[in-house]
């Protein structure tokens, strides 16, 4: 099966079903499916060919969700790119994947327009919201996007199948330890194993609403979408979680059944008063990300006491390694639960040999669900899949530290990486210490995580300014907020003299960060 098949097999079988509702419209499967195939065709005008890479660079919007469909059918790969991104960023994804196609919308056009000359391998421009006027000047074919979408001219009938199930279905880009990103290479059968999983035991079912604030860009918002369209259920998208209240009237004028959150989700929700509400059509939440604090997990379960709540792990080479199961929240609520059906999960020691119970080691996931690999990173690959228990497979080895007790359950302990975790996004120190080395007044500097009830990690910076130069943990945060997406941007910032150094002259981040505990001297504002 291909992951299209999703929604034409619903479209089929519930024509007249709302599938999606976002920005006050809704849409029935048959609609979406009759746009997508037009879209598919279009793309296909505009010479995407099978196994081209085409970007998504758009907010939440129906227009993206139709995107995702559209390219499939065009036997091409869609990757999704964070709205947030920077331009620099964009044109690095664009030439790393040697996308052929972009779907944008005017806006975006506009501030991306001066950098499409250097993306090279790219021929077209689809654009949402009308074209540019005859002022814009490039080399690049554009099309008329939403023209498109209800152009009867175009054929609504899919393409022919071009794809199976082992060739590629997305690029989900995640932050890497050479500080650029990297993208994890997605088969049509890794995202409908994934999907069929995680929708065997969330039980969903047909009437399921499901009810997202996620970005498609990330892989947890994506999944909402496409296992809601795989059970022929619905889903209400919102652009994001910033209106707190519209998400809550929502909950109730749209009659939710299921709603994914990340830690710093919960925290806003405990922060409101919720007292006059009630959710009496709300079946289930489910978190992920960050591990939920376990004040946290009390709190919701007192505010959503007929409720289950999903604490569950995952990583995007693997879209989910395990779920606890809600009777289990209360009896171990700092576990992640057990392998997800059609999944083998278990640890393994430093010289790769299966590990006791309750004996830290690294977890390895087996299974269908596992990414094909790192688009043309050969030796990051092999740094993460390797020859597993069956001659010929390969297992993912996760880079995370877990303990497993007798009974199979899953706690984890820490990262092997330097990688940060913070509100459901991977962040590369890196990439970040790459933005505070070009700032004037920089000597040197380093990034680290550091614990938050909220974000899971919070991001700090530590920096040692050039002599004679002063430097404030204000300008350090705004030099961010301009070169980095929101959630890269340092939380804390310190400032030492002096770096503790390894004897190969090497930062010592354990060093550092004790270093820079004993030390912090300005914590970022408030507004973050």
């Amino acid at each position: 099966m291909q992951v299209e098949s999703f929604l034409e097999r619903s479209a089929a079988r519930s024509p007249e079903k709302t599938a999606l509702v976002c920005d006050g419209r809704r849409f029935t499967y048959r609609q979406l499916e009759a746009r997508a195939n037009r879209l598919a065709w279009l793309l296909i005008s505009g010479g995407v060919q099978r196994g081209d890479r085409v970007a998504i660079d758009l907010e939440n919007s129906a227009e993206a969700v139709i995107s995702v469909f559209a390219i499939l059918k065009a036997s091409a790969v869609f990757l999704v790119v964070n709205p947030t991104a920077k331009v620099e960023k964009v044109r690095y994804i664009l030439n790393n994947c040697r996308a052929t196609g972009l779907i944008t919308d005017r806006t975006k056009l506009g501030i991306l327009s001066d950098d499409l000359a250097d993306a090279p391998h790219l021929q077209s421009v689809f654009v949402a919201g009308g074209l540019p006027g005859a002022e814009f000047m490039t080399t690049k074919r554009l099309f008329d996007l939403t023209a498109a979408l209800e152009d009867g001219d175009l054929p609504t009938a899919p393409p022919i199948k071009k794809c199976i199930d082992i060739d590629l279905a997305a690029l989900i880009y995640t932050s890497g330890s050479t500080g650029r990103p990297k993208g994890v290479m997605l088969t049509h059968l890794n995202i409908v194993s994934a999907a069929t999983s995680i929708t065997i035991y969330l039980e969903n079912r047909s009437d399921d609403i499901i009810l997202s604030a996620l970005p498609l860009s990330f892989d947890y918002g994506l999944y909402q979408v496409l296992m809601a369209f795989q059970i022929a259920g619905t889903v209400v998208m919102e652009r994001s979680f910033t209106y707190p209240y519209r998400i809550i009237e929502l909950l109730n004028q749209e009659r939710v059944t299921g709603f994914p959150i990340v830690p710093t989700i919960s925290a806003m929700l405990l922060q409101l008063d919720l007292s006059a509400h009630r959710f009496p059509a709300l079946r289930y939440i489910t978190n992920t990300a960050a591990a939920l604090p376990t004040d946290q997990i009390r709190r919701l379960r007192g505010l959503f006491p007929e409720v289950r709540i999903f604490s569950m792990y995952g990583l995007t080479e693997c879209k989910r390694a395990s779920y606890l199961a809600p009777d289990q929240i209360d009896i171990r609520p700092t576990s992640v639960g057990r392998g997800m059906p059609n999944e083998e999960v278990y640890i393994v020691d430093d010289t790769g040999q299966l590990a006791e119970a309750g004996t830290v080691g690294e977890l390895v996931v087996r299974g269908s669900n596992v990414m094909k690999g790192y688009w043309e990173l050969p030796e990051e690959t092999e740094r993460m899949l390797k020859p597993g228990p069956v001659l010929g497979e390969k297992v993912l080895h996760t880079g995370d530290l877990f303990r497993m007790d007798e009974e199979g359950y899953l706690y984890f302990v820490g990262r092997k990486d330097d990688i940060i975790k913070t509100r459901g996004e991977k962040v590369s120190p890196r990439e970040v210490e790459d933005v505070l080395h070009a700032m004037p007044g920089v000597a040197e500097a380093a990034v680290i995580g550091v614990p938050d009830d909220v974000m899971g990690e919070a991001i700090k910076a530590v920096v040692r300014p050039q002599s004679g130069v002063n430097l404030t943990g204000e300008e350090v945060i705004h030099w961010c907020s301009l070169k980095l997406e929101n959630f890269m941007v340092p939380k804390f910032v310190d400032f030492l003299s002096e770096f503790p150094k390894t004897s190969t002259g090497k930062i010592s981040k354990r060093d550092l960060a004790m270093a820079s505990a004993a030390a912090s001297t300005a914590p970022r504002t408030s507004d973050q």
